[in-house]
C-alpha cells in the first residue's frame, strides 16, 4: 500500500472534499482524484461516497482511515527525524574542575548561542573519574587533563597549558603538597614531579576547590602545582610565587574527548571552536 496514496486519502477524508484537499497538498483536483481512484483499484474496495457537498468515507473507508493516519503520522515523523539527523538536540558534557572554574561558562554560553534549540547538561569530576564516563557512554564530550592513553578515545580539540609551581610569595612553605582531589592528573603529576626533583617528602593534603588550594598556599600552608590559568582566573597571580615548568616535563594540556564510536553531531563545530 503507497504511503502517498494513504496522505492524500487522509486528507480527502478530513476535508470531506476532493477539492479541498487538492488545495491542501497543492495538487490539481484531477490528480487527487487519480490517486483515490488507484488507491482504491489497489485494494479492490470503495474507500468514498460521492454526495451533494463533497464525499464521505465508506465503511471500508472508516475502517481504513485510523490506520492510514497512524501511517502517515510514522512517516512524517520518520521524515522529520532524518532530515534533522545532524543536528544535536542533547549534548552531555563532562569537564575537570580545573576547566569548570576557567572555560566552560564562556564554552557553554556560545554553545548556547550558537545551537539555541540544543539542551546541554555538565557533569564535573576527576580526570579519571570523566574519562570513565566517556568510555561507559554517560557523557558525549569531555574536557580532560592530557591526552587520552585509551585508543577508543579520539580528540576533538586541544588547548594548551602553562603549568606552575606556586609557592606563598613572603613565607616558606612547609614541606606540603597541596592538590585537587584524588584522580586529577595534576595531583599525580605534582606528586611525581616533587618525589624525582626534591630531596625531601611531601605529605599531601587533598581538597574540592582550586581557590581553597591557592588560598592554603598564600598562607604558607604549603605549595601546589597546576595550570597557570586557574590562577589567573582566580587572581592568585600577584599573591604567589610563580614558576613556570618546560612543557618537556610538563606537558598536559587540555583536551576535549569523545569516543571515536560514539561522536557528537557537532564534531565538526567542536574540531573548529576557538578558546
Amino acid at each position: 500500500m503507497d504511503s502517498n496514496l494513504l496522505r492524500v486519502f487522509v486528507e480527502v477524508a478530513k476535508e470531506q472534499s476532493i477539492s479541498k484537499a487538492a488545495t491542501n497538498l497543492n495538487f490539481a483536483q484531477s490528480n487527487v482524484t487519480s490517486r483515490i481512484k488507484q488507491l482504491e483499484k489497489s485494494i479492490n474496495t470503495i474507500l468514498f461516497h460521492r454526495v451533494p457537498k463533497g464525499v464521505v468515507l465508506s465503511k471500508e473507508g472508516e475502517k481504513l482511515y485510523p490506520y492510514a493516519v497512524e501511517i502517515v503520522k510514522k512517516i512524517e515523523q520518520a521524515n522529520n527525524e532524518m532530515k534533522n539527523i545532524n543536528q544535536q538536540e542533547h549534548l552531555i558534557i563532562g569537564s575537570t574542575e580545573s576547566n569548570a572554574s576557567t572555560r566552560i561558562v564562556p564554552f557553554l554560553l556560545e554553545l548556547h548561542n550558537d545551537f539555541p534549540f540544543m539542551s546541554l547538561e555538565l557533569i564535573t569530576n576527576t580526570t579519571r573519574e570523566i574519562t570513565k564516563k566517556v568510555l561507559d557512554y554517560k557523557v558525549d564530550i569531555a574536557f580532560i587533563t592530557g591526552e587520552p592513553k585509551n585508543e577508543e578515545l579520539m580528540i576533538l580539540n586541544k588547548i594548551d597549558e602553562t603549568i606552575v609551581l606556586v609557592e606563598p610569595k613572603n613565607e616558606i612553605a612547609a614541606d606540603v603538597f597541596l592538590s585537587f582531589k584524588d584522580g586529577c592528573a595534576y595531583n599525580e603529576f605534582g606528586l611525581n614531579y616533587l618525589k624525582e626533583n626534591f630531596d625531601k617528602e611531601y605529605k599531601n593534603l587533598q581538597f574540592g576547590n582550586y581557590e581553597i588550594i591557592l588560598g592554603c598556599v598564600k598562607a604558607g600552608m604549603g605549595i601546589s602545582i597546576l595550570p597557570l590559568s586557574i590562577v589567573k582566573k582566580l587572581k592568585y597571580e600577584k599573591d604567589l610565587k610563580i614558576k613556570k615548568l618546560p612543557k618537556s616535563i610538563a606537558n598536559l594540556p587540555t583536551t576535549i574527548v569523545c569516543r571515536k564510536d560514539y561522536l557528537p553531531r557537532i564534531k565538526d563545530y567542536l574540531e573548529n571552536f576557538k578558546f
